[in-house]
This record gives C-alpha cells, structure tokens and sequence, in this order.
C-alpha cells in the first residue's frame, strides 16, 4: 500500500490538474468537493440574508430598511438557500458523494455521469437561486411559497421559485438513486449490510426518504405556477381552490425533509463520537433499525404544521400521536450518541468539539419539540418565535455545527493537511455561544407574543422581554459572525499552511482512513479492497486490516 500514496497504481496523481478536469470530471471525490463549494458559498450567502434581517430587528422601527419587500427578500433567500443550498447539498452531496463510496469500498458511485448531471443541476439551481437578488421581478414569498400570496403580482416571480425547486429537486432525486445504488450493489467483498458505518445507513435512509417525498414537492410547486400564469384553480379560492391542499402537499415532503438533513448529520456525530471515543457505537443494530424506522414514521407527521389550518379535531389528535411516535426512534438515536460516549477514552480533537456543540444543541431542540407536538400547547405558540427557535436548534444550528465538524473530520483527505486545532476548538466554541444567545432568548420572546417573520416590533415596544430579546439576539449575531468567518480563514489556512497529515491522523477505523493514500486518488483504492471476517467500523481492539487483491500477475496482498 505504501507504493499507493498519493497516486493512482499507473502513477497517475490521484488529484485533478487543469480547469478542464475539474469541471469535467466524473470522480466522485471531486464531485464531493464541488458540492462542498456550492453548500459553503450558499451559506454564506444566506448568513449574510439572516444577518441582515437580525439588524433590521435589533431595535424597534427601522434600521436598515424601511422596505417591506426588501426584508421579505432576506427572509426568502435566508430559507430557501440555508436548506436547499446549504445542508441538503453539504449533506447529500458532498458527504453522499465524497465520504459514502470510500466508506463501502467502492471505486466510484455506480452512475458517475449522473453523478456528474447531479452536481451540475444542482450549481444551475444555486445561480438562478441568486438571480433572484437581481432581477427586476425578485420572489419574495419565503420558501414555503404559500397561497394566495404566492399568486399575487406583490411576490414576484413565481415561476423563478417553482424552476429552482424543480432543479434542485431532480438534482437530489439523480442523486438519490445514484447512492442507493452504490451502497446497494457496490460495496466492498466482506462487508455485509451491518459492517456499514452509521454515516453510511443514515445518508442511504435519507436519500430513500428523498425519492418518496421529493416528487410530491416538485408537484406542488409546479401547481403554483400553472394558477398564476395559466388560469388553473388547484389553489386559488377565487376559482374554486383551496390553499390548505398546497399547505397539505408541501408540508408532506418539508417535514420529512427535516429527517432528510437530521440523519445524515446525525451519521457524521456518530462517526466523530466513535473515534474521539474509541469506543463501538452503542448498540449498532438496534440504532440501524432506529435509523430504517425514519423512512415509514415520517410520512405521517405533516399535519403538526397545520393545527390552526381549521383540520378536523380527530386528524390533530392522531398526527399529535403519529409527531409524537417519531420522538421513539429519535431518542434511541440520541441514547446511542450518548452510550457510544460510556466510559471511553475521550479525546477532545477539534471535530468533537463542534459535534458536542452539535449534540448539544440538539438536545435543546429535541426537548423544546415535545410541547410543540401537542395541538393544545401549539395553538398558543403557532407562528411565534417559539417555533422559529425550536427550528433553528433542532436542525439549522445543530445540523449546521455537524456539517462544520464533518468538513474539520475529513479535511485530513481533502487537502493532505491539518487545521489548526485550537482555532478549530475556538471557532467551536465562539458558534455554540454566539447561536445560543441568537436563539435562547427569542423563545421568551416568542411565549411573550412576538410573531415570526415580521420586520418591525413596534406594538410590543413596551414589551421588556421582547425588546431585550431582540437585543441579546443581535449581540449573539456578532459573535456568530466572527466565527463564523473564522472557521472559513481556518479552513483556508489549513488548505495552503497547515501540518502535512498522515493518512489515518484520528486513529479510525473505517475505509476512507485506513485502507486509502493521504489523499484519495481515482479509484480511491490501489486494487479492490476486501475487509476480512470480523471486521467492524467500529471495532477498534484487535480489528483486522482491510486487505486488498493483488495486481494481475502478482500473488498475495498489499
């Protein structure tokens, strides 16, 4: 194996060189990185939308805009692109595309021109998505989309929204065959369906979620643009529609879309937990049936969304159940996470340090999700800051800090360097605190009254609690900016300065760091691996090395 590092076995270096072989490209380590590319530069953009926002509602009246329109804008891209350009593609993308294949052993994913098709619609649906800050009509009906509004003149171009969707939907479905595939058919000779590493079962799961749900999303989108510009009724109550069956249909694909970004991030946690440990994850099969029990339990939890739509009392009454049977397989999941930690060796790297602020965060969601599951407690806080703040740390910021600490954990065999650790461990830190003070206090805002979405608080200006939350929400918004910022000058520090790595620098034991070259190069192995009986991801006394067939002409193992 040694002969291996850093080149292919005909001496091929294992990175692309020109622009030409870049975009071209059909390897998906470097498919990975580009949707890597697309998730950050999405994030920034929607951090700088919500940045602006958290200005504007630092003090009661206007501050930086007095534009309705103009906050709705912000509000819109801050949604739409923070989810569709930001996690599902970081997530579904770049862990799907860079980590998975390695993982099972595999030499690419099983279709690497979809592949290649994927990652490109995916860009196309990122750029029309910032057209939107330019053009002279910009959407600005949030990213739910909701009618009637949707189908006035005031929101802008429909039609714009309903293309984006649409793209970024046959992107991730492209994508979602295209993994099923590849860990369905090919993994590695040895590995057995329960050899695979969490992060692997919880990006399959999500992406089977995503090709049951996601034609429902593309549908109901596409209706919005049939009744605005073609006379269609689907929706419009002046033609006989009704605006609760688009609610209906797009909160059937967007709940389950939660699970879509919740597990993945979850997997990466379970990954960083293991090693930091050194410990197996706690009941590994119990936690992949856990994992599987998403697929059928989510399709039945929509309706929490849509309490106050005037639904009749036995459909809140059994979707108050069905929310509340999710919490099962969730707290097996979060119990797993913890017992993984039982009594092991704990090794407080940069990586645990943001998947700490990440479990951490969402055991505040977690916990703030129960009320918000049951229709009496809903009616009082629907559309209030509560839900925004339970939202945000259920999956925003806790799906956020673990797709920063995935990138810190496989940083090593995307650049062959380390990251500074201690300015890993302080932009962990700055994040958590900063997010935390952003969000803490608008669930006393919110129990107080306050209404999402709205850009101005001059009715509850003699509320205290309300107009000091706004304030301690801004002075987090500072610091989470500067880390924020920070961990991006890291990640390029750490790119063109940082200590050459080894090949396996946090002592795992999964495919990626074991059995491949510092960096990985086309083919990810130097012939097919093969992992013997008894080998575990996660077995970290006495595991077997993965072993690999040799060259034709030669005999015995690398």
């Amino acid at each position: 194996m040694s002969g291996f590092m850093g080149h292919e076995p005909d001496g091929r270096p294992g990175q692309p060189k020109t622009v030409k072989e870049w975009v071209f490209t059909l390897d998906h380590k470097v498919i990975g990185v580009w949707y890597l590319i697309g998730a950050i530069a999405s994030f920034i953009v929607a951090g700088l939308a919500a940045s602006a926002m958290r200005l504007e509602l630092g003090s009661v009246g206007p501050d930086i805009t007095d534009n309705g329109d103009i906050y709705n804008l912000w509000l819109t891209m801050h949604g739409a692109v923070m989810i569709l350009g930001f996690q599902i593609p970081a997530l579904l993308g770049f862990v799907a595309n860079w980590a998975v294949p390695i993982m099972v052993g595999g030499k690419d994913m099983a279709f690497p021109r979809v592949n290649a098709m994927s990652v490109w619609l995916l860009w196309s649906g990122i750029i029309m998505a910032l057209m939107n800050l330019v053009i002279p009509d910009s959407y600005n009906g949030m990213w739910t989309g909701y009618p009637p509004y949707s189908l006035t003149d005031a929101v802008g171009n429909t039609a714009l929204y309903s293309f984006i969707v649409i793209i970024l939907g046959m992107s991730s479905v492209f994508g979602a065959v295209n993994l099923a595939c590849t860990v369905a058919f090919m993994r590695c000779k040895g590995m057995g369906w329960f050899q695979m590493p969490l992060t692997v079962w919880c990006v399959f799961t999500a992406n089977v979620i995503q090709l049951i749900f996601v034609p429902v999303l593309a549908a109901s989108v596409l209706l919005l643009s049939l009744d605005k510009y073609l006379g269609f009724g689907f929706y419009n109550p002046e033609v006989g529609g009704d605006v609760l069956l688009y609610q209906n249909l797009f909160w059937f694909y967007s709940h389950p879309a939660v699970y879509v970004i919740l597990l993945p991030f979850m997997g990466i946690m379970f990954e960083i937990f293991a090693v930091s440990a050194r410990n197996d994850v706690f009941n590994y099969k119990a936690t992949v049936w856990s994992v599987i029990a998403f697929i059928p339990v989510s399709s039945d939890v929509w309706v929490h969304h849509a309490y106050v739509a005037g639904l009749p009392d036995w459909l809140r009454l059994l979707q108050t159940f069905t929310t509340l049977l999710i919490s099962l397989p969730f707290g097996l999941l979060m119990l797993s996470l913890t017992g993984t930690l039982f009594r092991g060796t704990i090794r407080y790297t940069g990586p645990m340090y943001w998947a700490i602020g990440a479990f951490m965060m969402l055991i505040i969601g977690a916990l703030t999700g129960i009320p918000n599951a049951l229709s009496a407690i809903d009616y009082g806080i629907s559309d209030s800051y509560v839900i925004m703040s339970h939202f945000h740390y259920v999956m925003a910021v806790s799906g956020g800090m673990a797709i920063f600490a995935g990138v810190f954990f496989w940083f090593p065999k995307l650049t062959g360097r380390l990251c500074s650790a201690a300015m890993t461990k302080l932009t962990a830190v700055g994040f958590f605190i900063g997010m935390n003070i952003v969000m803490g206090p608008l669930y006393f805002a919110g129990i107080e009254g306050m209404p999402r979405r709205y850009m101005d608080y001059a009715m509850f200006e003699n509320n205290a609690t309300i107009v000091d939350a706004q304030h301690w929400s801004t002075i987090g918004l500072y610091i989470t900016f500067v880390s924020a910022l920070l961990m991006i000058v890291t990640w390029l520090h750490g790119a063109i300065a940082g200590e050459k790595s080894s090949a396996n620098p946090w002592g795992a034991e999964s495919l990626e760091f074991t059995a491949t070259a510092v960096i990985p190069g086309q083919g990810n192995f130097p012939t097919p691996v093969i992992v013997p009986e008894g080998w575990h991801p996660y077995n970290f006394i006495d595991n077997p090395k993965p072993q690999f067939e040799p060259h034709p002409g030669t005999s015995g193992h690398h």
